[in-house]
């Protein structure tokens, strides 16, 4: 008996060897969904993980908001998140940056731009500009909420705070006359600028934040977070068709090691915003 449980444990030893170390698939990445089968194009990272020998499986929150708290109440152990809430957790001391996407474009940072209706006079940087005015931009984002409040004189502003739902829902509304000003993502905006004539862009952020970042939390199992990590990172130079199918349905070249000092810039925004440790991920 005892000499067959010895080969059993040596031959568990050899496949370990052989094929890698294969981990629970209780890892959840969280996503943040602007539109209904937004977070499907995240699909083929559980493909490609799995044939890692690392499973996961991804929740979908509705906005930056609920995808905050998913986190804060553990309900995820990392999350694919927009800087605004990556430095959020940052500064919260709950969740550490790892990797983040590189585009096909080789971008991956982005940072906040203010459109207006064409003929607009110029944004010159502060809160006053936008007194009488409806504001409209994504709660909790780096280049929406986060941005505003971070300018000189922001909460005595004067403005009307709309809530958009989307980059893209804040561009549509300020089309259609449903507000005054949007601050929006400059890589949603750069997409779509020649489809909206009437909209220019009258200032922008002078620093640049990491985008979509895999934020894990700290009290994630750290032999997990480390394989996540090396076998995103190793994407770009894989020719395999899962590997393929990462870049193809992300639109990436790879991915890059990312860490707290590639959010200098966010921090600093942040911090002028009022996050502070005991933020609760709302103003």
């Amino acid at each position: 008996m005892k000499k067959t449980l010895y080969m059993v444990a040596v031959c568990a030893f050899i496949v370990s060897l052989a094929f890698g170390t294969a981990f629970a698939a209780d890892f959840r990445i969280g996503i943040m969904q602007d539109a209904p089968g937004d977070a499907q194009k995240y699909k083929p990272i559980a493909d490609y993980l799995a044939k890692k020998h690392v499973a996961v499986s991804f929740v979908t929150a509705k906005d930056y908001p609920s995808a905050a708290e998913m986190f804060s109440k553990g309900q995820v152990d990392a999350m694919f998140s927009g800087s605004g809430v990556a430095g959020s957790l940052i500064i919260k001391e709950v969740a550490t940056p790892v990797v983040r996407p590189v585009g096909a474009d080789g971008i991956s940072t982005y940072w906040a731009v203010v459109l207006a209706p064409k003929g607009a006079p110029k944004f010159k940087g502060t809160a006053d500009y936008f007194k009488g005015k409806k504001v409209m931009f994504v709660k909790l984002a780096s280049s929406g909420e986060f941005y505003f409040r971070s300018l000189d004189g922001a909460q005595n502003s004067g403005a009307t705070i709309l809530p958009a739902a989307s980059h893209g829902a804040a561009i549509d509304a300020l089309n259609k006359g449903q507000a005054d000003v949007a601050i929006v993502k400059n890589r949603v905006w750069d997409k779509v600028a020649k489809d909206n004539a009437g909209i220019e862009k009258i200032g922008e952020d002078r620093g640049e934040n990491p985008d979509s970042t895999l934020m894990v939390s700290k009290k994630a199992d750290a032999a997990v977070v480390k394989a996540v990590s090396d076998a995103l990172l190793a994407v770009e130079a894989d020719a395999s068709a899962e590997a393929k199918a990462v870049k193809d349905s992300l639109k990436i070249k790879g991915f890059i090691k990312t860490t707290e000092k590639d959010f200098a810039h966010n921090l600093t925004l942040l911090k002028k915003a009022g996050v502070t440790k005991s933020f609760a991920f709302s103003f």
